[in-house]
C-alpha cells in the first residue's frame, strides 16, 4: 500500500513538472504562474522523503542492506 501511494506521489510530481514546462513554453498567464506548479512539485517532492523515512522507520519498507 506505502509503494502504491510513493508511485502515485510521483506521478503527480511528474505531471506538475510537465505543467510548469508547458506554462513556460507557453507563456499563457491565464494558467496561472509556473511557481505554483514547481512549487508543488517541491512540496510533492518533501512528501516523497518524509514518506520514504518515516516508512524505514517503522518497518513498513526494508532498504537493501548492500547497494550492489
Amino acid at each position: 500500500m506505502i509503494k502504491i501511494i510513493l508511485v502515485a506521489l510521483v506521478i503527480y510530481m511528474i505531471v506538475n513538472l510537465f505543467m510548469a514546462m508547458r506554462v513556460m513554453m507557453k507563456n499563457d498567464p491565464k494558467n496561472g504562474p509556473m511557481s505554483k506548479y514547481i512549487g508543488r512539485r517541491v512540496l510533492t517532492s518533501a512528501v516523497i522523503v518524509v514518506i520514504i523515512l518515516i516508512a524505514i522507520g517503522t518497518g513498513l519498507i526494508t532498504p537493501n542492506p548492500r547497494p550492489y
